[in-house]
């Protein structure tokens, strides 16, 4: 009977072992993990030397043959000591620690001693020795390969084989050796002959199939004698079914102990603890058990455990941790809103306090003044003018009549009049120093502006004749001359070998505004993009001086205001924070603070933002100041900086003429102080055309057709026979004839295409070869071909265009890193000083996008619902499963969120950069806000998840893992942000995610790239601690289940810290990279 039931065991074996040289194995070391387990397992006397002092009422304590089997067990884990600190390290810590509290049976020995008695004190030839474990392990690990798809675990030996199938061979029964026979437990190469009096296994015990001995069960198991089920012939609560027609065969003991996906049934189970592998209890309401425990466990306080609880529903703990988490971040965001709102109302008050303190004592001076020029005083002084009077001074009699008929006929209108004298500009550097409230630095400023009015009543109209000697004037902090000229300056587009500009030659001077006229595609904004450096991909020919030196524009960018065409403005600060921004940044790091709230207060004042000062700018989605204004605060960026060069694309466009009017004269405002302006400008009104004062009109084909001042234009083109008809705005006359579309007077032999050459005649330019016989064709324009046209097949057309490309990178790559001397002669602020500037600009922009950072969190909170509610945790697997959803939404919800601090500004971190500013202060002020949500976005998410369906990890692991994860998706979403557009960076983000997190869940496979992959996988380091951080919460009977399944997936328990730095220094790599690309790879 015992025979034929071998056979068809060893049969079925044999299948199996065929299927299993198409498997993957497990890694070599899991056959040795069970064996050093079990016997390094059993108690030992010497590590549990408390039994002797175990508690007296103990009876096995005192019991000589216990004593003696226990000196035994010590005997055998002392051969296997070294090699389980060898080979268990990986999913053991402390090995003497774990394996005390799974085999220390020193407070309860009675199933000991009742198995003892139940064998008349023969219990150690029953015992299994080392060999047979050995033998045990290559059975059990040859299964655990196959999936544990057998049902039974049979191998032949010597006393379970073909010919020899005692009763002992069969599950839950165990023999003992013959009387004669000595059993050395400690031998580890000899099986003994065990077949003799076989009886079913002891409480407490286990004995395997195809072994004749017994091994004890450790803590946290329930291994109690089986009972026949009638009705399915299985022994409850096991697997195994007795022998047929054995009717003297009965239920034995437990017959396995393994992981738990095998052995379940050893488990204690869950909604009970087991205080030994004897003993069974139900859990209290209060408390809950869950599969594998040792004791019940409290529940919280708040939390709902009833009778035979599984696991504690702490819920309720959830959402008073995300009700406190809102509380804190709604009193967060509207505390730092109101300090924000509070400081700025406080700041309108202390200037408007400071205004009218200024006014008021213009007016107490012009008091003063008018009763001095009664008393017929001599020698009064303008001093509210920044200028000394430069005129012979009249005689007394004549200047106090004038100035008392003046002041009767207007005495508001000549508040310009005081007995005090003019500051000079040491003393007023001196002055503003010491300022250091608010109210003093306010009130030096409008003083200031007081005096500036007064001087702009005294020049009205601002000529520049008599307002030069503003600009040396010692009380006024002059401004380096920045004059350029060009000469035969030309424009070759780099692989296309089409013209830009030709034969450009002239200058623009300081304390002049240039106009840049012309045609649509006449090179208008070409020719400023030259004039600034900032041509890229084009070759560059003639000669650009400045100052009368051969000296790159960049080497003096400091002092060089770019006015784009679009309007490049930070939509969630205000007016006045973006002009203070500006100029903190890029006036002279030496400048005191009042003298910067003197410029930010006088651009301010002339650009006519008063009343929308504290206003936000606006965005798209949300509605702010008017297109017209948000064009003069585009401008004002550059004025606050104190330019020397001022550019501007089209600042005009789409303003009405009042607003162009007043931009306008804020731009002669600045001319008069010495700065050289120059800007394009479309259709200006005939008012507007006569404030400039040179002119530049470009022809199609980036070519000149007049340069010089305005007042001459029309005596220059008359003497070509052009002329302009009445009620015709002079400067659409020429753009229209030279765009062709009003044709020259019939008494004018010129054609517009001749105008060009004409003005080269004119001023005795040399003329290219190619024009002097032949016209410049209407139809070629700005893009007219060197040489007329090839014909080029397609793949030649796409070979040029590749290397324009690479010409255009290449250019690209040396104007970035290029170091190039700095000529300008200020000093703007440093690194650390731009990032504390950088800092606070970063942290007002977050805490007005309180809705966007609730909308975050929102989804954070609701995703840890879903997934807590839906992934449950399993103990098979230690929350794998659970673990990898959280890691595809928290990746992706975190680089989603991560990407918009650098998608959102990028065209104004372009145009801060090519000012000057750092690109290091912008970058890391962004991460150094950005980790607040670093901080606080874990916690958001494990007050649903982890509460919804708690691991047996702690939340403080769970946390620190969250944290470094976030980190270092992060980096990787800025790479993201910062090189790709926004909609690509979005695509990528979602895909990445999922990709890189389904490789990290794959096998490792031998000839595949997944095992590579899976190294350099961020998802599969995050997976790693969270299963290792589980794992090792599994003690006493999960032993097994946590060694085999940590060998399976190829990780190790000491690599938990590692798994946190390498998250981490993946952040920093990412950031670096990111670091990289944002100074590298600017896109125009």
């Amino acid at each position: 009977m015992y025979t034929t039931r071998f056979r068809q065991e060893i049969a079925y074996s044999g299948r199996c072992s065929k299927d299993q040289t198409n498997r993957n194995m497990i890694k070599p070391r899991i056959s040795a993990i069970f064996i050093i387990i079990i016997i390094v397992g059993i108690p030992s006397f010497e590590r549990t030397n408390h039994f002797v002092t175990a508690q007296p009422n103990n009876p096995g304590t005192s019991d000589p043959l216990t004593k003696s089997v226990f000196s035994q067990f010590n005997a055998i884990s002392l051969l296997f000591v070294q090699d389980a600190m060898n080979d268990l390290s990986f999913c053991i810590k402390n090995i003497t620690a774990e394996w005390n509290e799974a085999f220390d049976f020193s407070d309860d020995t009675r199933f000991l001693s009742n198995c003892m008695q139940k064998y008349n004190g023969n219990l150690s030839p029953r015992l299994c020795t080392a060999a047979d474990i050995r033998f045990y392990v290559s059975v059990i690990s040859e299964a655990e390969k196959q999936g544990f798809k057998s049902s039974t675990y049979i191998k032949g030996n010597k006393n379970c084989n073909l010919t020899s199938w005692v009763p002992g061979c069969e599950p839950g029964w165990a023999c003992s050796t013959a009387k004669d026979v000595n059993v050395d437990l400690t031998n580890k190469d000899d099986m003994p002959f065990r077949t003799s009096d076989c009886q079913p296994c002891c409480e407490g015990f286990f004995c395997p199939t195809g072994l004749t001995c017994m091994i004890p069960c450790p803590s946290g198991s329930y291994c109690p004698l089986a009972t026949l089920n009638h009705d399915t012939n299985i022994c409850d609560p096991y697997r195994y079914q007795p022998p047929p027609g054995a009717t003297n065969h009965t239920c034995g003991g437990a017959d396995v102990w393994a992981a738990v996906t095998s052995s379940r049934e050893v488990f204690c189970p869950a909604g009970f603890f087991c205080p030994s592998s004897v003993e069974k209890y139900s859990c209290e309401p209060g408390h809950y058990c869950r599969l594998g425990s040792t004791h019940e466990t409290q529940c919280f306080e708040f939390a709902k455990c009833d009778k035979e609880a599984v696991n504690q529903n702490i819920t309720a703990y959830g959402i008073m941790t995300c009700v406190g988490l809102t509380l804190l971040l709604f009193i967060f965001y509207n505390c730092t809103d109101q300090v924000i709102t509070t400081r700025e109302k406080r700041k309108a008050k202390s200037r408007e306090a400071a205004a009218q303190s200024a006014k008021e004592l213009a007016q107490e001076r012009w008091r003063s003044a008018k009763e001095t020029a009664k008393k017929k005083a001599v020698g009064l002084s303008r001093t509210f003018s920044r200028k000394k009077p430069t005129t012979p001074e009249p005689s007394s009699a004549t200047s106090s009549k004038d100035m008392m008929h003046d002041i009767e006929e207007d005495p508001e209108g000549h508040d310009t009049y005081s007995v005090d004298i003019g500051e000079k500009a040491e003393e007023k550097e001196v002055k503003a120093k010491k300022l250091h409230t608010q109210s003093e630095i306010f009130q030096y400023a409008y003083g200031q502006l007081e005096k500036e009015k007064a001087l702009e009543q005294e020049s009205a109209g601002l000529a520049y004749s008599g307002v030069v000697s503003m600009a040396t004037d010692p009380s006024y902090r002059s401004r380096p001359k920045v004059e350029v000229s060009f000469e035969n300056l030309t424009l070759t587009l780099k692989g296309k070998n089409k013209h830009l500009l030709r034969s450009v030659s002239g200058k623009i001077s300081p304390g002049r505004v240039s106009a840049v006229m012309g045609p649509s595609g006449a090179g208008k904004t070409t020719f400023l993009s030259a004039l600034t450096g900032k041509a890229r991909g084009c070759t560059v020919n003639g000669s650009i001086l400045i100052n009368g030196k051969c000296e790159p524009m960049n080497s003096y960018k400091r002092i060089i205001g770019f006015v784009p065409q679009d309007d490049i403005v930070h939509g969630d600060l205000t007016v006045e924070e973006n002009l203070w921004f500006s100029a903190r940044c890029r006036l002279p790091a030496k400048l005191s603070r009042a003298e910067k709230v003197l410029v930010v207060e006088r651009a301010i004042e002339s650009l006519g933002l008063q009343h929308i000062r504290d206003s936000l700018v606006g965005t798209v989605e949300k509605r702010g100041i008017s297109g017209g204004q948000r064009k003069r605060v585009n401008v004002g960026l550059e004025m606050v900086m104190e330019p020397s060069l001022l550019i501007l694309d089209e600042p005009t466009s789409g303003l009405d003429s009042s607003s162009s009017n007043l931009l306008l004269k804020a731009l002669r405002r600045e001319a008069h102080e010495g700065v050289n302006v120059c800007m394009v400008v479309h259709q200006p009104s005939y008012s507007l055309f006569r404030m400039f004062d040179d002119l530049i009109l470009l022809a199609k084909g980036g070519l000149v057709a007049y340069l010089g001042p305005v007042t001459k234009v029309e005596e220059y083109f008359s003497g070509l026979g052009i002329h302009v008809p009445e009620r015709v705005n002079p400067p659409d006359h020429y753009i229209d004839i030279l765009e062709g579309i009003t044709k020259t007077n019939t008494t004018s032999s010129v054609s517009y295409t001749e105008l060009p050459v004409k003005w080269m005649i004119h001023n005795g330019y040399p003329i290219p070869p190619d024009m002097r016989d032949s016209d410049l064709g209407p139809d070629e324009g700005s893009t007219s071909t060197i040489g007329g046209h090839d014909n080029h097949s397609f793949f030649g057309e796409l070979w040029q265009e590749f290397k324009h490309i690479v010409h255009r990178k290449n250019d690209n790559f040396a104007s970035y890193f290029a170091r190039r001397k700095d000529l300008s002669g200020r000093v703007t602020p440093g690194v650390l000083l731009q990032y504390r500037f950088f800092l606070g600009r970063v942290a007002k922009q977050r805490v007005r996008e309180a809705r966007l950072q609730a909308v975050d969190l929102l989804l954070l909170l609701i995703a840890g619902i879903s997934l807590g509610t839906l992934a449950k945790v399993s103990d098979e697997n230690f929350g794998a499963v659970g673990y990898t959803y959280t890691i595809i939404a928290y990746s992706l919800l975190g680089k989603i969120a991560a990407m918009r601090s650098f998608t959102s500004d990028k065209l104004q971190f372009w145009r801060e950069r090519a000012s000057g500013m750092s690109c290091f202060a912008y970058f890391f002020s962004k991460d150094t806000i950005d980790q607040f949500n670093t901080v606080i976005k874990p916690a958001v998410y494990l007050c649903t998840f982890y509460y919804f369906n708690p691991p047996r990890s702690s939340l403080l692991d769970n946390y620190v893992i969250l944290l470094c994860l976030l980190y270092c998706v992060s980096g990787f979403a800025y790479a993201l942000a910062i090189y790709l557009d926004a909609g690509a960076a979005q695509l990528w983000s979602v895909l990445l995610p999922v990709v890189l997190t389904l490789i990290s869940t794959q096998n490792d496979e031998k000839g595949t790239i997944i095992p590579f992959l899976k190294k350099l996988s961020y998802p599969s380091w995050a997976l790693e601690a969270f299963v290792l951080a589980n794992a090792e919460r599994y003690r006493a009977v999960w032993v097994l289940t946590r060694c085999a399944a940590i060998a399976k997936r190829g990780y190790d328990l000491r690599d938990w810290n590692f798994c946190l730095m390498r998250l981490l220094l993946a952040g920093v790599f990412f950031r670096g990279l990111a670091l990289f690309l944002l100074v590298a790879f600017q896109k125009k």
